[in-house]
Formats: structure tokens, C-alpha cells, sequence
């Protein structure tokens, strides 16, 4: 590392359509050896692949190369591209591209990488590794840099877990972008303005490998572990459109904390005469659980004997509640009346508990989603509801506190089916 050099290639002609970038590399004299590293600017791959389309709508150029939006404000976009790259506006380019015509990316950066690579190969006989860059703004952080949107013969992770640092400490989370790292030393020479797209690093020869090498696909972290997929109001909005009802659940115990953190979203709720109409039993342990189900199972089966049911359709209609007794958790929502008013007039009492139960129900929304925030499952069945009397007295709960359901809370158990599309218009009246 002590001898590590980067220069930037001068030479390289104006790219066009067609051009045989590697023959063009090596026409420039690089001075290449086995072991170097070639730093490609995307914008000269993506000239070369024809990726100069019209567009007299930038916009709608970013739309055709955006999988989902991660966050908005005004007019700038945060996407997720096709080549699954979360950058600004899909990485389309309208600088340094005649008027009406915008620059896309690669539509494979790691296959362009390869094909310099092996270009290079036969034109000069040397085995170099080869990353295509790209200029990038990081969160948390102001600024652009450049990092590798593509690679070939290059190891673009350096894994350090399981050694240890120069005190003995373990590394235990430590893996080194390399790829990234030699992106940003090559933007150094090469400049955002200097007509210099092509640096060569030479003595991280390590960093090489036989074979294609790398991908820079790896660099791009999975959904599963992107602790900030979405900007602030894309997360609200996923969470509310992808919250399922969940019936089946692992048996992976649920965090307390997250259950809290759910509660504290729901009292957020908007409530008639600045009240807090809320109150959220949590049965955590299994004893609790079970107490509670068993009673309520004992009153419906009564209920049903009562209605007349036959037993093989009391038994039928038992088993359709075992997604509460399935499910590791439960919260009982309760309403109460505390700071309503008393009008003395039927239908104005009528109205003002309508007015509590509502803010109830938007209490246990607001848990819902945020649950799903959590990435926990929910389903709010109603059970409840019909025996209050046995839920107050189980659980122990104040004459008041009204039961408003269970949910149940845990880990789903597969991917919950997709809902089917509801066209908002059909849900709409405008006046």
C-alpha cells in the first residue's frame, strides 16, 4: 500500500456510439501492467453503448428507469433504478448532452466493466481489473463523490470479520467497500471537469482477481438489512399501503420495546375535547394469553348453543379464532369515556360515543401501521367485542374500559397474499 500511485489517462477522444472503449484506453497510452486497476466515468460507457436517448422530458426518462421512489422533496427525486443503484433522478444525465437528449447508465455496468476488461486483455496482453464509477451523494453526509456502479476482476469487499484490530479486538461488523474506495481515489485525478474519464491505481494488486471478480451488485445493501429503504413520508405511506392482516405466525418472540414503540405511535391519535381515549392491554405472557382465550371460547360456544348451532358448527366457528390463540402476542384495544360530555339528549350522547369510537378506531390504526414499521403482523379481530363482561373480569380491567377487539402481534409466517387493486376513484364523491 505504501507504493499505491493513481494518475488519470490523458487522450481519450470524445466518446460516440459504437467506439471500442478498451481500444480506446489502450490507443492513450496508459502504460498498463498486470495487477493495475482502470477507473472508467460511466458517462463515456454509457456513450459508447448508445445509452444517448431523446428526451425532451427529463422527467419522464427518470420515471422510465425508476423501480420504486425512495424519497421526494420538490422537484428532486430519490429513486431506485433498474440496475438497483438508490441514487438521485435514476442516475439520468442531462449535462454535457446536446439539447433534447439525456445520458442514461449502463444497462449492466458489472457486463461493461468485463468487456473493457477483456478489451484491455487482448489489445495489450496485460491482466488489469476494470470499475466503472459513477458520481454519487451520500445520506447523513454533503457532497459528491465517486463510487463503483460496476466491476470486473475485482475484489470489490474486503471481509475483515473474524480478525482482529492492532489492539487484539475483535472486527466483528468490519467489511471495507475497496470498490468504492478506488472509485473515490480515481475521482481525485480524473476531476467532475477535466475531460479525464479514465484513472489507472496501480500497487493494490491484491485487489485483483482471476476470473470476472466481484460484482457491484454486492455493494448495494439487501432491503432486509436497509435500515433507511425510504424517506420519511415514503416510509409512512409504505407502511400504511403494505400493512396486511396476518393469520399465520412464527415462532419467533416479539419485542416488547417494538410493541411500546407501537402504543406510543397509536396515542398520537386525533381525539374529541383533547381527550386520550386509549388504553392497550398487553398480554405478554402465555398464561395471560391462554386465561383470556379459553374464557372467551367458553362464552361464544355458549352464545352459539344459545342461537341454536349445531356442535360440528360451534366447532367450525371456534377453530376460525385461532389466529389469536396461534399468535405469540396480544393487545386488547380498549375505548374509554373519560372527559366526554353528557348531554341528556339520546341522540346527542349517541353521537358523542360515536365520535370516541372513531378516535379508538384511529388509535388502533395508527398501532397497526406502525406494528408493520416494526416489520411485526397484525389482525384486529373483533372477538372482543362481544364479551366484554368476561374480558374486563379475566384481565381484571376497570368497569370503563371498553374491549375493542384483540390484535394479534408477531412475525409472519411467508409473505402475505397482495391485495387486490382498489381503483380510488370508486371510493371518491367530489362536490
Amino acid at each position: 500500500m505504501s507504493g499505491l500511485r493513481v494518475w488519470a489517462v490523458p487522450g481519450i477522444p470524445e466518446v460516440r456510439e459504437g467506439d471500442d472503449l478498451a481500444k480506446l484506453i489502450a490507443a492513450a497510452g496508459p502504460g498498463l501492467v498486470d495487477g493495475d486497476i482502470v477507473l472508467v466515468t460511466s458517462k463515456i460507457v454509457s456513450k459508447a453503448e448508445g445509452r444517448l436517448v431523446r428526451a425532451a422530458d427529463r422527467e419522464a426518462a427518470i420515471d422510465a428507469e425508476t423501480v420504486r421512489v425512495v424519497a421526494r422533496r420538490g422537484t428532486l427525486r430519490i429513486v431506485e433504478n433498474r440496475q438497483g443503484l438508490v441514487m438521485a433522478a435514476a442516475g439520468v444525465d442531462a449535462s454535457n448532452t446536446p439539447a433534447g437528449t439525456v445520458l442514461l447508465l449502463p444497462e449492466d455496468p458489472d457486463a461493461s466493466a468485463e468487456a473493457v476488461r477483456a478489451g484491455l486483455r487482448d489489445a495489450l496482453g496485460v491482466e488489469v481489473g476494470v470499475i466503472v464509477t459513477d458520481t454519487f451523494g451520500r445520506p447523513w453526509r454533503t457532497g459528491l463523490t465517486d463510487i463503483a456502479i460496476g466491476a470486473a476482476g475485482v475484489r470489490v469487499l474486503e471481509d475483515l470479520r473474524g480478525g482482529t484490530d492492532a489492539y487484539g479486538n475483535p472486527l466483528s461488523a468490519t467489511v471495507v467497500a475497496t470498490a468504492d474506495e478506488l472509485a473515490g481515489a480515481g475521482d481525485l485525478v480524473k476531476g467532475k471537469a477535466g475531460g479525464l474519464p479514465v484513472a489507472v491505481v496501480r500497487g493494490l494488486g491484491d485487489a485483483v482477481v482471476a476470473g470476472p471478480g466481484g460484482s457491484a451488485r454486492e455493494l448495494v445493501r439487501g432491503a432486509r438489512d436497509d435500515m433507511f429503504r425510504l424517506g420519511t413520508s415514503e416510509a409512512v405511506r409504505e407502511a400504511v399501503t403494505q400493512r396486511r392482516t396476518v393469520r399465520a405466525f412464527t415462532d419467533e418472540p416479539v419485542d416488547p420495546g417494538a410493541v411500546r414503540r407501537a402504543v406510543a405511535a397509536a396515542v398520537t391519535a386525533p381525539a374529541p375535547h383533547h381527550t386520550t381515549p386509549w388504553r392497550f392491554v398487553l398480554l405478554e405472557s402465555e398464561g395471560a394469553r391462554v386465561r383470556l382465550l379459553d374464557a372467551m371460547r367458553d362464552a361464544w360456544i355458549e352464545d352459539l348453543r344459545r342461537d341454536g348451532r349445531s356442535e360440528e358448527s360451534i366447532a367450525r366457528r371456534v377453530r376460525r379464532g385461532d389466529v389469536l390463540r396461534d399468535a405469540p402476542y396480544l393487545v386488547v384495544p380498549c375505548l374509554v369515556m373519560d372527559g366526554s360530555h353528557t348531554y341528556g339528549d339520546a341522540r346527542r350522547d349517541a353521537a358523542e360515543r360515536e365520535m370516541f369510537v372513531v378516535a379508538a378506531g384511529a388509535g388502533v390504526q395508527n398501532f397497526l401501521v406502525a406494528l408493520a414499521g416494526e416489520r411485526l403482523g397484525s389482525a384486529w379481530v373483533s372477538s372482543t367485542m362481544f364479551c366484554r363482561e368476561v374480558v374486563r373480569e379475566v384481565l381484571d380491567l376497570p368497569a370503563g374500559w371498553d374491549p375493542m377487539g384483540a390484535v394479534a402481534v408477531g412475525h409472519p409466517d411467508g409473505v402475505p397474499a397482495e391485495r387486490p387493486a382498489r381503483v380510488v376513484s370508486e371510493f371518491v364523491e367530489v362536490r
